[in-house]
């Protein structure tokens, strides 16, 4: 981590990726944290050993209440909302969590695994805990996670503070102009369902020996998963592996298990000092840029990544590419990066940076859920309405680069879409009045363009 890096964010809002921008720490909580933050720093190799007891603090939990309440979410195996919770009295259910892990009685529910559709056609499982687990798990998070922000690297960048993808995007961006355009683009398949549950606790020792964080940590890993087979029929599994996707605590867990690789990578036998090679990584995603990838890069680290860390590379999906040859594009957290020639045709190239094929197919199909035949009985001011909250989220993600053009061609996609959702709604085809386009129509609806 670099040495300008400051841990002024710790007394101000609660990191990003926690979903909690606006809700502020209590000023205990905030020295608390930047204490753990600082002592982590400055000794690297301290193991913290009293931890537990700062977990069920009153402040704690009720924070970690408004952090997940403001994330909302659907209820657990419970079937319990936050606002059954919130009928029955909020300080009555903090208390009986805190007293249940002051006690040590606390134990979690079952996770409710859902499916979401991946963008291939295929579907990812999703584990839902129960909202009481939610908080326990903030709860630990907002304890543990500044002792291991101390020691995470510059090289990554998911579900921290202070940093996003477009940070990651600027790194591949300098990389590039420093001449390191071969990649290799790794995929791991089934990152989060795939960690061993031995080595991540191995992880987790190396900085905590408070046996009771380390318990309820584990606990969580190990709680059955509810799940339904093709008849319906409830289903109860015991993993052995894997942190659930959509507990609250598994980005850090995950997190935690990669930054040992990125550690092995960048030290002083990894290819960062004997091919100059740097690795990039936002959660599971990740790449290694060089001015040549070579065999040896890849062998050391495929063998690494399933011998030590004991994962799964998906070479379907894995590819090594050099950017400077012409037509080879790098496809990295929905955007393309390729060079391009001058658009003024001048013989010199430029760095093109726009969202990908698969970003503008996404968008497109959520349009066109929004606009299918069975929202013809809404009206197309509510439609619209709904279309600008999709359209300006997925903008001011894809605003870096070059998105003109892809901007461009979702605002013809949503002038068409809207059309026909008009002309469903009446008996002759819709035009508009005299002298008005169609495109000036439908911003006169409401409409704004990207």
């Amino acid at each position: 981590m670099s040495e300008s890096y400051t841990t002024e964010y710790w007394q101000d809002e609660i990191p990003e990726f926690l979903g909690t921008k606006g809700i502020k720490l209590p000023e205990k909580l905030s020295q608390l944290r930047q204490k753990l933050y600082l002592k982590a720093k400055q000794e690297p190799e301290f193991r913290f050993y009293a931890l537990y007891d700062r977990i069920y603090r009153f402040d704690v939990l009720e924070t970690a209440w408004l952090i997940a309440r403001s994330r909302d979410g659907a209820a657990g195996v419970d079937r319990k909302t936050f606002k059954d919770i919130e009928k029955e009295g909020v300080n009555e259910f903090l208390k009986e969590l805190q007293e249940s892990l002051k006690k040590k009685t606390y134990r979690p529910n079952r996770v409710k695994r859902v499916y979401i559709p991946k963008a291939n056609g295929g579907k990812r499982p999703l584990g839902i805990p129960t909202i009481r687990d939610r908080v326990a798990q903030t709860a630990v998070l907002l304890i543990i996670e500044p002792i291991f922000e101390a020691d995470f690297l510059d090289c990554s960048y998911g579900f921290r503070p202070e940093r996003s993808a477009h940070d990651a995007l600027k790194e591949i961006k300098g990389n590039m102009k420093e001449g390191r355009t071969a990649v290799y683009d790794a995929d791991l398949k089934s990152y989060f369902d795939t960690i061993p549950h031995d080595k991540l606790m191995a992880c987790l020792r190396k900085r905590i020996v408070d046996r009771s964080v380390l318990n309820l940590i584990r606990m969580w890993l190990e709680a059955p998963i509810e799940d339904k087979d093709d008849q319906g029929r409830k289903q109860v599994t015991r993993p052995d592996k894997g942190t659930p996707q959509g507990g609250v605590i598994s980005p850090l867990l995950a997190n935690l298990y990669l930054h040992w690789f990125d550690k092995v990578f960048n030290g002083t036998n990894g290819p960062r000092r004997w091919a100059d090679a740097r690795i990039i990584r936002y959660a599971d995603d990740f790449v290694i840029m060089a001015k040549e990838i070579g065999s040896q890069i890849i062998d050391y680290t495929e063998s690494l990544l399933e011998g030590r860390f004991s994962l799964q590379i998906n070479r379907e999906k894995t590819r090594c590419v050099d950017l400077n040859e012409t037509g080879t594009s790098l496809n990295f957290l929905g955007f393309t990066f390729r060079y391009d020639k001058d658009l003024r045709g001048r013989k010199h190239r430029y760095l093109n940076i726009e969202p990908s094929q698969k970003s503008l197919q996404r968008e497109r199909d959520a349009v066109l859920k929004m606009t299918d035949s069975e929202m013809c009985y809404k009206p197309v001011t509510e439609i619209i309405q709904r279309i600008n909250r999709q359209t300006q989220g997925w903008a001011n993600y894809f605003r870096y680069g070059y998105p003109r053009k892809a901007f461009r061609k979702i605002n013809w996609y949503i002038q068409s879409r809207l059309i026909n959702h008009l002309n469903r709604r009446s008996q002759r085809p819709m035009k508009p009045p005299q002298g008005m386009s169609y495109y000036k129509y439908i911003r006169n609806l409401g409409f704004i363009p990207l």
